[in-house]
């Protein structure tokens, strides 16, 4: 591929300096903070600009260094994190807060293997964090500069592959300047965002349209490759709303498992194919006592939530249940440890950090007054 890298670099500062993004994590001084680019970089991470700006705010209002984020009960890092999903983020990310405490006094390292070497830094995160913060001549790739230079290059190999990746990554080296080049990096961003988009490109507004080889052919519906979408699977699951002496009965996720470190009503799957059915299913109240260790038992359906979680297409189905007392020993066949349990009072709940339809049904439990 030809390009005047001079003339290619010029054109993308022009063109960022008309239409950069007003994002709140962007300082405008001559002081970048590190912290708030790590914290905007982890939160964007397969989640949108949109979703993120108003997490970003309260999190860092809450948490303005990172050894107050490294202190925190992790129940309250994540509460504020709740809703952002992919939450073993948050997890990490409050571990290398305290690395960092522990390593460098609290101050954010500025050195690359240093910044690799934290919990939930990869390469795109340390290249972004290190060229904006600290202007170090570091790439970036992520969704849209793939899609961007996918497009440059014509690229119609599958970017995660590693020909193709590697491909990827040495053009975003070579076409970095000598300084400046965290704003660079932001430039390409916004380009990718903004112009350089999934559907229906807007390639009479790009400003290196002409160094562009999928433009040139006319490609730009093909590149960049674009996966097989997974086929849906759909799963029924059942959650309880088990109350004793004024109080709620809730699960911690466990590490490994979806929503690790949240909270949520004791939930499992079903095999029953009607809701009428739920309460004489001997496998969904196994796979509860397995979770809980306790004997709990569907009685009245409440409500039904439809929603997605990567391929899933989950039908959840909300009963009020009934609390039989701890199984025994002997009644754990499969010998697990149950969840983490505590009984809260509603009034409770607002701060205790629940996953999405946990958070959900408690808000539609408050209209209905169930409590």
């Amino acid at each position: 591929m030809d390009i005047n890298y001079a003339i290619f670099r010029r054109r993308i500062f022009a063109w960022y300096a008309k239409h950069s993004r007003l994002l709140s994590w962007r300082n405008t001084g001559t002081t970048i903070d590190p912290y708030r680019v790590w914290v905007s970089e982890i939160m964007l991470q397969q989640t949108t600009t949109k979703t993120v700006e108003g997490y970003f705010e309260r999190f860092v209002k809450r948490f303005p260094t990172i050894a107050e984020l490294a202190a925190a009960p992790i129940d309250e890092v994540n509460r504020l994190w709740e809703g952002l999903g992919y939450y073993r983020r948050c997890v990490q990310m409050q571990r290398a807060a305290q690395e960092i405490v522990t390593r460098f006094g609290g101050v954010f390292p500025n050195r690359r293997d240093d910044v690799l070497s934290l919990p939930g830094i990869g390469r795109y995160t340390a290249g972004a964090i290190l060229s904006i913060a600290f202007d170090q001549r570091q790439p970036i790739l992520e969704a849209n500069t793939i899609r961007l230079h996918a497009r440059l290059l014509a690229l119609r190999a599958d970017p995660t592959q590693n020909e193709a990746n590697t491909l990827l990554w040495n053009f975003a080296e070579e076409i970095l300047p000598q300084k400046n080049t965290g704003r660079f990096n932001q430039a390409l961003m916004d380009l990718g965002s903004l112009v350089c988009t999934g559907q229906e490109p807007q390639c009479i507004s790009c400003p290196v349209v002409q160094f562009c080889e999928t433009a040139k052919q006319g490609l730009q519906s093909k590149i960049p490759y674009q996966k097989i979408k997974e086929k849906k699977e759909y799963r029924t699951e059942v959650a309880l709303l088990v109350r004793k002496q004024g109080k709620i009965l809730l699960i911690r996720y466990p590490e490994g498992v979806r929503w690790a470190g949240l909270w949520d009503f004791p939930r499992a799957e079903t095999d029953a194919e009607l809701p009428n059915h739920i309460a004489e299913d001997p496998k969904l109240r196994e796979r509860l006592a397995l979770m809980t260790g306790h004997r709990l038992e569907p009685e009245s359906l409440i409500e039904t939530i439809k929603h997605s979680v990567t391929r899933f297409r989950i039908t959840l189905l909300f009963f009020t249940g009934t609390d039989r007392g701890k199984i025994s020993l002997t009644e754990n066949i499969e010998n697990t440890k149950p969840y983490e349990l505590q009984w809260v009072t509603p009034s409770e709940l607002h701060r205790i950090p629940l996953n999405s339809t946990g958070r959900k049904l408690v808000q539609n439990i408050n209209q209905k007054t169930l409590w």
